[in-house]
């Protein structure tokens, strides 16, 4: 691609971004999204934490890793089991981590 093709690329881009970043903001309280999409949006950053977090817990090597042998997997769930039962964020962080941990040093 040439120069030219390339910064036309990256301006058009932009110029989608911000029209779909912009949209609510510019339009404001003209346009009400129909109830059952608001609704649906609630679970949006719930559904984004999983997608990214999911793989990176279920994979190892490239390859799918479910099993107890695999020390992200396991902290993952007793962060997850920690941040159900207390409610507390910063438990369920710092069990994991040291989870995690634990798990590498033993397995090292």
């Amino acid at each position: 691609m040439s120069d030219l093709t390339i910064w036309i690329v990256i301006l058009g881009l932009t110029c989608v971004t911000v029209a779909t970043r912009s949209a609510f903001l510019v339009l404001g309280e003209r346009f009400k999204l129909p109830e059952r999409v608001q609704h649906g949006l609630r679970y949006a950053p719930a559904c984004a934490l999983v997608g990214l977090i999911a793989p990176e817990l279920a994979l190892a090597n490239g390859s799918l890793a479910l099993s107890l042998a695999n020390p992200k997997l396991v902290a993952g769930i007793a962060a997850g089991a920690i941040m159900l039962g207390t409610r507390s964020m910063i438990t369920a962080i710092a069990v994991g981590m040291l989870a995690f941990t634990a798990l590498r040093v033993v397995a090292a």
